[in-house]
């Protein structure tokens, strides 16, 4: 199911690895507003860097959670994109999850977090590597009927 995606120049230094999370509840996608850099203030999907020690899917969750105060059942990795963004070399790694339990509530390093309904994306002029994963995600869990 993973695909590797490469975007953007990379600068000189190693990539930092970060996890990203595509939670979905019924059709509409969970999004948060970034309140920090990189991307400050662009919608995206709720992620963050992996802290020492830490798997991938612990990650995951752990920003979710975090960033929202959505629980989620993880599936499977969508995709790991390479990123240049702001002189920083990112590794990003986007995981496939569906809503369990909570009502999106900011916090963390985000400004704003909400479900999203799909005829809504277009309009908020995220990154389109963003848009991408969503859409790769949501056609997987569909063709695997999660959603």
């Amino acid at each position: 199911m993973e695909a590797v995606m490469t975007t953007e120049k990379s600068v000189e230094t190693p990539p930092i690895d970060c996890v990203g999370v595509i939670c979905f509840r019924g059709e509409d996608v969970l999004l948060i507003k970034r309140g920090t850099a990189p991307r400050k203030g662009e919608w995206s999907i709720p992620g963050g860097r992996i802290e020492m020690g830490e798997s991938e899917r612990d990650a995951a969750l752990r920003e979710l959670f975090e960033e929202t105060g959505i629980m989620a059942v993880l599936e499977y990795k969508v995709a790991t994109i390479d990123a240049c963004f702001e002189d920083y070399n990112y590794r990003l790694h986007d995981y496939a999850a569906r809503w369990i339990s909570g009502e999106p509530k900011f916090g963390d390093d985000a400004a704003d977090a909400r479900f999203v309904q799909p005829e809504e994306l277009d309009a908020l002029g995220m990154w389109p590597k963003t848009r991408e994963v969503i859409e790769t995600a949501r056609a997987s869990l569909q063709e695997q009927q999660m959603l």
